[in-house]
């Protein structure tokens, strides 16, 4: 296997020698240093080095070129290599250009010129990158390879699976040629996809989410059976927990059934969050997030869910769907919700064969000059219509009421007025779906007549409801009738202590009915459904972790 690649691009020669120059005397027993003369010269460059699965660990571009600027090269480079860290190259009179392209292209630095001496101004910044990049799982699964089938439930579960872990794949369908030629190596065919085949040739036919997270090297299994703090769930609030839990000392391990990032985590763009002025697509806050809590020396698993939690003295002790259990003083319950299920005939034959929840953005370039239908008039459909508006022919909006602005921030429902090929139609619900293979066709209906209308669609995206996924904590938390896990004051409304509370004091603001065990984000009953505010329930739990650990 090639070293990884440093590319560097800037269209004054001397400059270009220059940065090649530094870049090897430091980097080049570890690094392959590329040079382009260019912008599109750097992308034709880094598309042959896909094509010969190599991996590019940092772009260096510069600002001021002809053709394509550096921030536009950065921003196309991304399609190619979302785990390369990027540094734009500027002058002082550039400065605020670079500072906007921490927003637009995830900028990980920009670097004035000229940047002498590099053992002070250049080599510390490209190594924090380095290493940051090494630590990633990207940079260890950049060539995972998935064969399957266009419309297979299980072929979108697995590519669905990969993209929400923010691992990059190659999707290849199993009746191309290079399909037929990936299937013989690995001794499958067309009868066993999805394959999933990992960069040192192994593979699986079929694999189950913790097979696949295990074959693309993410983390299972705990290394400790003991913990300060144990974070139930990957969104918002449980990253927040697991990064200012382990910034603070805590032996701290978070735990995640799917995916980090929850339902935040598949937003194509947020942009109502604090210091983001361009947005930032849920995908690059979770990376940041989770690259955050590794950083502090945070354990993240996957595909692990808790089944069972009891107490055992001052312990909390939790059990996996497996059996086995983790032990530990605290646990910060960010289980978040679950999308409801819409109930319509057909539907959910057809569930990931056209008829998907959430945002996927698997889908979204599959959906090119098509029809799309999304059902929900929150945020996050309003955001994910924004997204499929640069792929779709149009993209319509079913709602039950009569507009928007009960449901949806403003600056959505203004973005929204401006796309002319986005469509919002109100008093509708979908009364059934058909097909064969595929979904290819939806049934509408007026809530205030009862009349319908049949319409061809081969994309239904769902955004509806919010369940917690509470079920397993029956009989041993206070939830509302909902399901939602009730906390602090609420808990002693009336001036009585929740049922079998052993404590003199009251519980704390973020604490369940269980001593040491805190709820935070959108599994908590009266919880504001924002990312910020979960993000900063998840770092309030943990300083009343603190509180109750200081107390036992």
């Amino acid at each position: 296997m090639a070293n990884p690649v440093i590319l560097t691009i800037d269209d004054d020669p001397a400059v270009s020698r220059a940065v090649a120059r530094d870049m090897r005397r430091r980097y080049g027993d570890r690094y392959r240093v590329v040079r382009a003369a260019s912008g599109p010269s750097g992308l034709e460059t880094l598309r042959e080095l896909k094509l010969r699965g190599e991996q590019v660990a940092v772009l260096v571009a510069d600002y001021r070129m002809p053709e394509m600027t550096g921030i536009e090269f950065l921003e196309a480079a991304m399609d190619l290599f979302p785990a390369a860290r990027r540094v734009l190259l500027t002058a002082y009179a550039d400065t605020d250009a670079a500072i906007d392209a921490i927003n637009l292209v995830d900028l990980d630095h920009y670097l004035l010129k000229p940047w002498h001496p590099p053992e002070e101004k250049l080599y510390p910044v490209v190594d924090t990158l380095l290493d940051a990049w090494t630590a990633s799982p990207e940079a260890a699964s950049a060539e995972v390879r998935v064969v399957g089938h266009r419309w297979s439930a299980p072929s979108f579960a697995v590519r669905d699976f990969l993209a929400r872990n923010l691992v990059p794949f190659r999707w290849q369908l199993a009746d191309d040629p290079e399909g037929g030629r990936l299937l013989s190596a690995a001794g499958a065919t067309t009868d066993d996809v999805p394959v999933v085949i990992a960069p040192d040739g192994t593979h699986l036919a079929r694999p189950t989410e913790a097979e696949l997270a295990a074959l693309v090297g993410l983390r299972v299994a705990p290394t400790e059976d003991f913990y300060d703090l144990v974070v139930i769930g990957g969104g918002p609030a449980g990253l927040g927990a697991a990064v200012y839990g382990a910034s603070e000392g805590l032996r701290t391990v978070l735990v995640e059934r799917r995916a980090t990032g929850g339902q935040a985590g598949q937003s194509s763009r947020i942009e109502n969050y604090l210091g983001f002025p361009e947005g930032v697509s849920g995908a690059q806050l979770t990376d940041r997030a989770r690259r955050q809590a590794l950083k502090f020396g945070a354990e993240l698993l996957t595909t692990r869910e808790v089944t069972g939690l009891t107490a055992a003295g001052s312990a909390r002790v939790l059990t996996f769907g497996d059996g086995s259990t983790i032990t530990a003083h605290s646990v910060v319950l960010a289980t978040g919700v679950s999308y409801r299920v819409l109930d319509a005939p057909g539907l959910a034959e057809l569930t990931g064969r056209g008829v998907f929840y959430g945002s996927t953005a698997t889908e979204a370039p599959s959906c090119l000059d098509q029809e799309v239908y999304i059902v929900g008039g929150a945020n996050s459909a309003g955001q994910a219509a924004v997204h499929f508006s640069r792929y779709a022919k149009r993209v319509n909006i079913l709602i039950r009421g009569a507009d928007l602005t009960a449901s949806m921030s403003r600056y959505l429902i203004d973005q929204l007025d401006r796309l002319d090929q986005v469509v919002v139609h109100p008093h509708t619900v979908v009364a059934a779906g058909a097909g064969t293979d595929h979904l290819e066709r939806l049934t509408l209906a007026d809530t205030r007549t009862g009349e319908t209308r049949e319409v061809n669609a081969s994309w239904l995206f769902i955004f509806i409801g919010a369940q917690p996924r509470t079920e397993w904590l029956d009989g041993v938390l206070v939830r509302d009738e909902r399901g939602f896990v009730v906390t602090g004051p609420d808990l002693v409304a009336g001036g009585r202590k929740p049922p079998g509370w052993p404590l003199a004091r009251d519980p704390y603001h973020l604490e369940t009915s269980l001593p040491g065990v805190f709820a935070a984000g959108d599994v908590r009953a009266e919880s504001v459904k924002r990312v910020a505010s979960a993000v900063g329930e998840g770092a309030m739990a943990v300083s009343l972790v603190h509180r109750y650990l200081e107390s036992q």
